[in-house]
Protein backbone atom coordinates (compact mmCIF):
# COMPACT_ATOMS: atom_id res chain seq x y z
CA UNK A 1 0.00 0.00 0.00
CA UNK A 2 1.00 3.65 -0.42
CA UNK A 3 1.61 5.81 2.63
CA UNK A 4 3.29 9.06 3.64
CA UNK A 5 6.19 8.06 5.89
CA UNK A 6 7.68 10.47 8.41
CA UNK A 7 11.28 9.41 9.03
CA UNK A 8 11.79 11.33 12.28
CA UNK A 9 11.39 14.64 14.04
CA UNK A 10 12.48 17.68 12.08
CA UNK A 11 9.34 18.82 10.32
CA UNK A 12 7.16 17.78 7.43
CA UNK A 13 10.13 17.93 5.06
CA UNK A 14 11.08 14.54 6.51
CA UNK A 15 7.86 13.02 5.11
CA UNK A 16 7.72 11.26 1.74
CA UNK A 17 5.45 8.90 -0.19
CA UNK A 18 6.45 5.23 -0.09
CA UNK A 19 5.16 1.78 -0.96
CA UNK A 20 4.97 -0.39 2.16
CA UNK A 21 3.52 -3.83 3.01
CA UNK A 22 -0.21 -4.03 3.67
CA UNK A 23 -1.22 -3.70 7.30
CA UNK A 24 -2.69 -6.55 9.34
CA UNK A 25 -5.08 -6.20 12.29
CA UNK A 26 -4.41 -7.54 15.75
CA UNK A 27 -6.90 -8.68 18.36
CA UNK A 28 -9.77 -6.22 18.72
CA UNK A 29 -8.75 -4.25 15.62
CA UNK A 30 -10.19 -3.62 12.17
CA UNK A 31 -8.68 -2.54 8.87
CA UNK A 32 -10.13 0.55 7.19
CA UNK A 33 -9.62 1.46 3.56
CA UNK A 34 -9.17 5.21 3.94
CA UNK A 35 -11.36 7.35 1.69
CA UNK A 36 -10.60 10.75 3.19
CA UNK A 37 -8.07 11.76 5.84
CA UNK A 38 -8.30 15.02 7.78
CA UNK A 39 -5.29 17.21 8.54
CA UNK A 40 -4.84 18.81 11.95
CA UNK A 41 -2.27 21.34 13.26
CA UNK A 42 -1.19 18.74 15.83
CA UNK A 43 0.15 16.61 12.95
CA UNK A 44 2.69 19.30 12.12
CA UNK A 45 3.51 19.83 15.80
CA UNK A 46 4.26 16.12 16.14
CA UNK A 47 6.49 16.19 13.04
CA UNK A 48 8.41 19.11 14.57
CA UNK A 49 8.85 17.35 17.90
CA UNK A 50 6.54 19.79 19.70
CA UNK A 51 3.93 17.21 20.71
CA UNK A 52 4.16 14.76 23.65
CA UNK A 53 4.49 11.64 21.52
CA UNK A 54 7.35 9.25 20.80
CA UNK A 55 6.29 7.19 17.80
CA UNK A 56 8.43 4.49 16.28
CA UNK A 57 10.03 5.46 12.98
CA UNK A 58 8.97 5.57 10.28
CA UNK A 59 5.65 7.02 11.39
CA UNK A 60 2.43 7.79 9.51
CA UNK A 61 0.54 10.94 10.50
CA UNK A 62 -3.23 11.43 10.34
CA UNK A 63 -5.51 11.29 13.38
CA UNK A 64 -8.97 11.05 11.90
CA UNK A 65 -10.83 10.39 8.68
CA UNK A 66 -13.37 8.06 7.14
CA UNK A 67 -13.29 4.93 5.08
CA UNK A 68 -14.67 1.43 4.55
CA UNK A 69 -14.22 -1.62 6.74
CA UNK A 70 -12.10 -4.30 5.07
CA UNK A 71 -12.64 -7.68 6.70
CA UNK A 72 -9.41 -9.66 6.68
CA UNK A 73 -10.84 -12.54 8.72
CA UNK A 74 -14.21 -14.02 9.67
CA UNK A 75 -14.43 -11.67 12.68
CA UNK A 76 -15.35 -8.08 11.77
CA UNK A 77 -16.00 -7.20 15.42
CA UNK A 78 -19.56 -6.05 14.81
CA UNK A 79 -18.91 -4.47 11.43
CA UNK A 80 -19.60 -5.72 7.91
CA UNK A 81 -17.25 -5.61 4.98
CA UNK A 82 -17.82 -2.28 3.23
CA UNK A 83 -19.35 -0.49 6.23
CA UNK A 84 -18.59 3.23 6.05
CA UNK A 85 -17.03 4.37 9.32
CA UNK A 86 -15.08 7.17 10.95
CA UNK A 87 -11.98 7.09 13.15
CA UNK A 88 -12.60 8.62 16.57
CA UNK A 89 -9.94 9.70 19.05
CA UNK A 90 -7.28 7.07 19.63
CA UNK A 91 -3.51 6.67 19.34
CA UNK A 92 -3.91 6.54 15.55
CA UNK A 93 -1.53 9.10 14.06
CA UNK A 94 0.13 9.66 17.46
CA UNK A 95 1.94 6.53 18.62
CA UNK A 96 0.41 4.29 15.92
CA UNK A 97 0.32 4.61 12.15
CA UNK A 98 -2.35 7.04 11.02
CA UNK A 99 -4.74 7.78 8.20
CA UNK A 100 -2.29 9.26 5.66
CA UNK A 101 -2.14 5.80 4.09
CA UNK A 102 -4.35 3.73 1.82
CA UNK A 103 -5.23 1.46 4.75
CA UNK A 104 -5.12 1.93 8.52
CA UNK A 105 -5.53 -0.48 11.44
CA UNK A 106 -7.78 0.94 14.18
CA UNK A 107 -9.03 -0.50 17.49
CA UNK A 108 -12.67 -1.39 16.92
CA UNK A 109 -13.63 0.52 20.08
CA UNK A 110 -12.43 3.73 18.38
CA UNK A 111 -14.50 3.25 15.22
CA UNK A 112 -18.03 4.62 14.76
CA UNK A 113 -20.56 4.37 11.92
CA UNK A 114 -20.63 7.34 9.57
CA UNK A 115 -23.71 9.50 10.26
CA UNK A 116 -26.27 8.41 7.69
CA UNK A 117 -27.17 11.91 6.50
CA UNK A 118 -23.59 13.19 6.23
CA UNK A 119 -21.44 13.02 3.11
CA UNK A 120 -18.20 11.05 3.22
CA UNK A 121 -16.25 14.31 3.16
CA UNK A 122 -18.25 15.76 6.06
CA UNK A 123 -17.76 12.59 8.08
CA UNK A 124 -13.99 12.72 7.55
CA UNK A 125 -13.88 16.35 8.66
CA UNK A 126 -15.80 15.83 11.87
CA UNK A 127 -14.31 13.58 14.55
CA UNK A 128 -11.32 15.35 16.10
CA UNK A 129 -12.53 18.95 15.84
CA UNK A 130 -16.01 18.20 17.18
CA UNK A 131 -14.70 16.06 20.03
CA UNK A 132 -12.32 18.90 20.91
CA UNK A 133 -15.12 21.46 20.76
CA UNK A 134 -17.40 19.27 22.86
CA UNK A 135 -14.75 18.78 25.55
CA UNK A 136 -13.98 22.52 25.59
CA UNK A 137 -17.66 23.34 26.11
CA UNK A 138 -18.47 20.64 28.66
CA UNK A 139 -15.37 20.15 30.79
CA UNK A 140 -16.60 22.69 33.35
CA UNK A 141 -19.94 20.99 33.87
CA UNK A 142 -23.30 22.16 32.62
CA UNK A 143 -23.37 25.84 31.69
CA UNK A 144 -26.64 27.77 32.01
CA UNK A 145 -28.71 28.33 28.88
CA UNK A 146 -27.77 31.48 27.00
CA UNK A 147 -24.24 31.44 28.43
CA UNK A 148 -21.94 33.68 26.39
CA UNK A 149 -19.15 31.77 24.63
CA UNK A 150 -16.19 33.61 23.08
CA UNK A 151 -14.34 31.62 20.41
CA UNK A 152 -10.90 32.78 19.29
CA UNK A 153 -9.60 31.53 15.94
CA UNK A 154 -13.25 31.05 15.10
CA UNK A 155 -12.70 30.30 11.41
CA UNK A 156 -10.37 27.34 11.99
CA UNK A 157 -11.42 23.71 12.21
CA UNK A 158 -11.96 23.67 15.98
CA UNK A 159 -13.29 27.24 15.96
CA UNK A 160 -16.01 26.45 13.43
CA UNK A 161 -16.94 23.26 15.29
CA UNK A 162 -17.11 25.14 18.60
CA UNK A 163 -19.41 27.80 17.16
CA UNK A 164 -21.70 25.13 15.73
CA UNK A 165 -21.85 22.98 18.86
CA UNK A 166 -22.22 25.99 21.17
CA UNK A 167 -25.14 27.29 19.12
CA UNK A 168 -26.75 23.84 19.10
CA UNK A 169 -26.43 23.78 22.90
CA UNK A 170 -28.37 27.02 23.17
CA UNK A 171 -25.42 29.27 24.01
CA UNK A 172 -24.69 32.73 22.64
CA UNK A 173 -21.58 32.36 20.48
CA UNK A 174 -19.22 35.20 19.58
CA UNK A 175 -16.23 34.72 17.28
CA UNK A 176 -12.88 36.38 16.69
CA UNK A 177 -11.23 36.39 13.26
CA UNK A 178 -8.78 38.72 11.54
CA UNK A 179 -10.49 38.32 8.14
CA UNK A 180 -13.53 40.44 7.29
CA UNK A 181 -14.76 37.78 4.87
CA UNK A 182 -14.42 35.06 7.49
CA UNK A 183 -16.21 37.20 10.07
CA UNK A 184 -19.16 37.37 7.68
CA UNK A 185 -19.11 33.59 7.32
CA UNK A 186 -18.88 33.18 11.09
CA UNK A 187 -22.14 35.10 11.40
CA UNK A 188 -23.69 32.79 8.81
CA UNK A 189 -22.68 29.84 11.02
CA UNK A 190 -24.80 31.17 13.86
CA UNK A 191 -22.50 33.45 15.82
CA UNK A 192 -24.38 36.48 17.07
CA UNK A 193 -21.37 38.74 16.50
CA UNK A 194 -17.78 38.59 15.26
CA UNK A 195 -14.86 40.90 16.00
CA UNK A 196 -11.36 41.52 14.67
CA UNK A 197 -8.77 40.64 17.36
CA UNK A 198 -6.27 42.99 15.71
CA UNK A 199 -8.61 45.94 16.37
CA UNK A 200 -7.26 47.47 19.60
CA UNK A 201 -10.83 48.37 20.53
CA UNK A 202 -12.37 44.92 20.09
CA UNK A 203 -12.81 44.34 23.84
CA UNK A 204 -14.67 47.65 24.12
CA UNK A 205 -16.81 46.80 21.08
CA UNK A 206 -17.65 43.43 22.66
CA UNK A 207 -18.53 45.12 25.94
CA UNK A 208 -20.86 47.53 24.13
CA UNK A 209 -22.47 44.63 22.25
CA UNK A 210 -23.11 42.67 25.46
CA UNK A 211 -24.66 45.68 27.16
CA UNK A 212 -23.47 44.94 30.68
CA UNK A 213 -23.02 41.17 30.39
CA UNK A 214 -19.65 39.46 30.08
CA UNK A 215 -18.23 36.26 28.65
CA UNK A 216 -18.92 33.09 30.63
CA UNK A 217 -16.51 30.83 28.75
CA UNK A 218 -13.72 31.55 26.28
CA UNK A 219 -12.55 28.73 24.01
CA UNK A 220 -9.06 29.83 23.02
CA UNK A 221 -6.95 28.22 20.32
CA UNK A 222 -4.69 31.25 19.73
CA UNK A 223 -2.98 32.33 23.00
CA UNK A 224 -0.06 34.67 22.15
CA UNK A 225 -0.03 38.39 22.96
CA UNK A 226 -3.83 38.67 22.79
CA UNK A 227 -4.50 36.29 25.69
CA UNK A 228 -4.78 39.03 28.39
CA UNK A 229 -7.51 40.69 26.30
CA UNK A 230 -9.45 37.42 26.31
CA UNK A 231 -9.15 37.30 30.11
CA UNK A 232 -10.43 40.89 30.29
CA UNK A 233 -13.75 39.88 28.70
CA UNK A 234 -14.67 37.31 31.37
CA UNK A 235 -17.47 37.56 33.89
CA UNK A 236 -17.15 36.60 37.56
CA UNK A 237 -16.37 32.87 37.78
CA UNK A 238 -15.58 32.93 34.05
CA UNK A 239 -13.58 30.14 32.49
CA UNK A 240 -11.11 29.57 29.65
CA UNK A 241 -10.78 26.29 27.78
CA UNK A 242 -7.32 26.27 26.17
CA UNK A 243 -7.32 24.36 22.89
CA UNK A 244 -4.12 25.56 21.21
CA UNK A 245 -1.53 28.29 20.84
CA UNK A 246 -1.36 29.17 17.17
CA UNK A 247 -0.01 32.66 18.03
CA UNK A 248 2.70 31.22 20.27
CA UNK A 249 3.53 31.81 23.91
CA UNK A 250 1.80 34.43 26.03
CA UNK A 251 4.63 36.96 26.48
CA UNK A 252 3.22 38.70 29.54
CA UNK A 253 0.36 37.70 31.79
CA UNK A 254 -0.60 39.09 35.18
CA UNK A 255 -2.03 36.20 37.18
CA UNK A 256 -3.56 38.76 39.51
CA UNK A 257 -6.27 39.28 36.89
CA UNK A 258 -7.62 35.86 37.90
CA UNK A 259 -7.99 36.51 41.62
CA UNK A 260 -10.99 38.65 42.37
CA UNK A 261 -13.26 37.28 39.64
CA UNK A 262 -12.37 33.68 40.62
CA UNK A 263 -11.45 32.89 37.02
CA UNK A 264 -10.40 29.39 35.97
CA UNK A 265 -8.20 28.20 33.10
CA UNK A 266 -8.12 24.59 31.90
CA UNK A 267 -6.47 22.72 29.08
CA UNK A 268 -8.36 20.69 26.48
CA UNK A 269 -6.94 17.36 25.31
CA UNK A 270 -9.19 14.79 23.66
CA UNK A 271 -6.39 12.30 24.25
CA UNK A 272 -7.70 12.16 27.81
CA UNK A 273 -10.98 10.67 26.57
CA UNK A 274 -11.30 6.92 26.91
CA UNK A 275 -12.75 5.12 23.88
CA UNK A 276 -16.09 4.87 25.71
CA UNK A 277 -16.05 8.59 26.47
CA UNK A 278 -15.26 9.37 22.84
CA UNK A 279 -18.15 7.21 21.67
CA UNK A 280 -20.52 8.91 24.12
CA UNK A 281 -19.35 12.41 23.18
CA UNK A 282 -19.68 11.62 19.46
CA UNK A 283 -23.24 10.40 19.96
CA UNK A 284 -24.08 13.65 21.75
CA UNK A 285 -22.45 15.73 19.02
CA UNK A 286 -24.34 14.05 16.18
CA UNK A 287 -27.60 14.47 18.10
CA UNK A 288 -26.93 18.17 18.76
CA UNK A 289 -26.04 18.91 15.15
CA UNK A 290 -29.15 17.08 13.95
CA UNK A 291 -31.23 19.71 15.79
CA UNK A 292 -29.71 22.58 13.81
CA UNK A 293 -28.93 20.78 10.57
CA UNK A 294 -25.36 22.09 10.40
CA UNK A 295 -22.49 20.01 9.10
CA UNK A 296 -18.68 20.23 9.10
CA UNK A 297 -17.24 23.02 6.97
CA UNK A 298 -14.58 21.94 4.47
CA UNK A 299 -12.13 24.47 3.10
CA UNK A 300 -10.48 22.34 0.43
CA UNK A 301 -9.89 18.72 -0.58
CA UNK A 302 -6.45 17.74 -1.88
CA UNK A 303 -5.35 14.60 -3.71
CA UNK A 304 -3.22 12.09 -1.82
CA UNK A 305 -0.15 13.05 -3.84
CA UNK A 306 -0.60 16.69 -2.77
CA UNK A 307 -0.40 16.09 0.98
CA UNK A 308 2.63 18.34 1.48
CA UNK A 309 0.85 21.19 -0.34
CA UNK A 310 -2.22 20.55 1.79
CA UNK A 311 -0.20 20.96 4.98
CA UNK A 312 1.10 24.28 3.67
CA UNK A 313 -2.50 25.35 3.02
CA UNK A 314 -3.39 24.37 6.57
CA UNK A 315 -0.89 26.95 7.85
CA UNK A 316 -2.70 29.73 5.93
CA UNK A 317 -5.71 29.81 8.29
CA UNK A 318 -8.31 28.04 6.14
CA UNK A 319 -12.04 28.32 6.80
CA UNK A 320 -12.88 24.92 8.25
CA UNK A 321 -11.13 21.62 7.54
CA UNK A 322 -8.49 20.53 5.02
CA UNK A 323 -8.98 16.98 3.71
CA UNK A 324 -6.90 14.49 1.73
CA UNK A 325 -8.63 12.29 -0.85
CA UNK A 326 -6.81 8.98 -0.34
CA UNK A 327 -8.84 6.28 -2.14
CA UNK A 328 -11.32 7.97 -4.48
CA UNK A 329 -14.44 6.03 -5.48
Amino acid sequence: MKAWLLEGFGGLQRMSMAQIPDVEPGRGEVVIKVKYAALNPADRFLAEGQYPAKPKWPHILGRDGMGEIVCTSHDCLGFQNGDKVIVLRSEIGVSRWGTLAEYVVVPAESVAPMPTDWSQEQAAAGPLVYLTAYQALTQWGDLPAQSIILVTGASGGVGVATLQVATAMGFRAIGLSRSADKRRRILELGAEQAFDPEDKMWVTHLKDHLNGKKVDLAVDSVAGPGFPSVIATLADHGKVSLVGRSAGEVPSFNTGTLFFKRLRIGGVAVGSYTPAQSQYAWTQIVSLLAKTGVRPIIDHIWDFSQTIEAFKALEQSPMGKVLIRVNPD
